[in-house]
């Protein structure tokens, strides 16, 4: 018995032009949809285990505190910043991660901590003038085990790669402790209303490369745990499409 059309016995994938069906599906999908900044793409280059890719949402010269709209996928403006409180560095996320259970574990000796169910946040060190709104490669150096009430918010601290002035950076106590003085200043403050009750957020600690690539690892086991597994994706699409 012949194989239907566009279809192989066996249920394997016919090639088509040279190239599966899969990955023919998944080239006319990009070459209709733009990919979400938060989900659809990898958190880390596929040939850099020690590099992760960050969307960058606010730089230092932005007047106003921008924030990617997860259900528009654009950049919104989420207010305009009342006061001289601005990011010393580009500010964002790492795509497919999630704050959740596995991340809030690590936070050992703080009492009832949870995630903060977001995407998680990493700082990024340039000497370059970028624009927001762009995905960029950035190498983890350290982080700050930030505490916003009862949540874990911490804060991935990492260097453009390739950076001339920054690249060259391995470890969070390579930093210029200026840098990370003006962070810390930042990540405590930029939610503090001068009339409004302060908030109970404290840095619980700084920790360096190998701990920042473990909470990483984390969060992406947070993101699977919360959005499913990203390469399954293709096969549910498949699925559906099989329905109609």
């Amino acid at each position: 018995m012949r194989a239907a059309p566009g279809k192989r016995a066996g249920g394997d994938q016919i090639m088509i032009a040279g190239m599966s069906s899969d990955t023919r599906l998944t080239d006319l999908l990009g070459l209709l949809f733009t990919a979400h900044p938060w989900h659809g793409i990898p958190a880390r280059p596929s040939e850099e285990p020690d590099t992760v890719n960050a969307y960058i949402e606010i730089v230092p010269s932005d007047a106003v505190k921008y924030e990617l709209d997860k259900a528009t996928r654009h950049l919104h403006i989420d207010r305009p910043q009342r006061f001289s409180s601005q990011c010393p560095t580009m500010y964002g996320f790492i795509p497919q991660t999630y704050c959740g259970e596995a991340v809030a574990a690590r936070a050992h000796g703080e009492e009832e901590v949870q995630g903060d169910v977001v995407s998680f946040d990493i700082s990024v060190t340039t000497e370059k003038s970028i624009a927001h709104g762009v995905i960029l490669k950035a190498k983890p150096i350290g982080g700050l085990r930030m505490i916003d009430g009862n949540q874990a918010d911490d804060k991935i601290i990492a260097v453009l790669e390739k950076d001339v002035t920054f690249g060259h950076l391995r470890e969070l106590s390579e930093c210029p402790p200026g840098v990370l003085t003006r962070l810390e200043h930042y990540f405590l403050s930029y939610k503090q209303m001068p009339d409004g009750t302060a908030r109970k957020v404290h840095i619980a600690e700084r920790y360096g490369r190998g701990e920042a690539l473990a909470v990483v690892q984390a969060s992406l086991r947070d993101y699977r745990e919360r959005w499913g597994a990203p390469e399954s994706r293709l096969d549910e699409v498949k699925a559906l499409l099989l329905k109609r």
